[in-house]
């Protein structure tokens, strides 16, 4: 299951030294309930190997204005804590994958 960013644990991954996928969402949004379930499915197959999270959008308004998320699902990638990528509204899992494969050694 993907984690649930606060502030301190989104740092605390980004520290990590591992990739980080964050996922900003919120419950009302309904291509956020698509994207959902390929995060969660991410963060059994990249276990280990990056780190798999989401935000919710409602709960941490600090964290979605710091990245200017300003549609959502939006999807951070990050490697050594800096953005490297992202993709903004609902995606194919093919397309996390290309992205984090390409990230993970």
């Amino acid at each position: 299951m993907a984690i649930e960013f606060n502030q301190a644990s989104l740092d605390e991954a980004l520290k990590s030294g591992k990739p980080v996928l964050v996922d900003f969402w919120a419950e009302w949004c309904g291509p956020c309930r698509m994207v959902g379930p390929i995060v969660n499915e991410l963060s059994a197959e990249y276990e280990n190997k990056a780190v798999i999270g989401k935000v919710n959008v409602d709960e941490n308004k600090e964290i979605s204005a710091k990245y200017g998320i300003r549609n959502i699902p939006t999807i951070l990638f990050f490697n050594n804590g800096e953005l490297v990528d992202k993709i903004v509204g609902a995606a194919a899992k093919s397309s996390f994958t290309e992205k984090l494969d390409g990230l993970v050694k």
